[in-house]
């Protein structure tokens, strides 16, 4: 299954960004694939940034994988 994950932009270098996945979870992107500036959010796949999201796309997109989890946690192991 391929996922891509909303991200907020903290710092841009270059071609590489410093992205934050949301509690404390930051990691380095490519983003050469986009235009992008600090504050915004990209969806994140593999290592790079496909695409420019508005804020409100990015956090109703992490409010549904928090539900997804949450739902996931009560079911217990397969």
């Amino acid at each position: 299954m391929c996922l891509a994950i909303p991200a907020k932009v903290v710092k841009v270098q270059n071609s590489k960004a410093q992205v934050d996945f949301g509690e404390g979870v930051l990691r380095e992107v490519d983003v050469s694939l986009v235009d992008v500036k600090v504050g915004d959010y990209v969806l994140v796949h593999a290592g790079y940034a496909i695409q420019v999201l508005s804020r409100e796309e990015a956090e109703e997109t992490l409010r549904l994988w928090r539900e997804i989890l949450e739902v996931e946690s009560t079911l217990g192991p397969k």
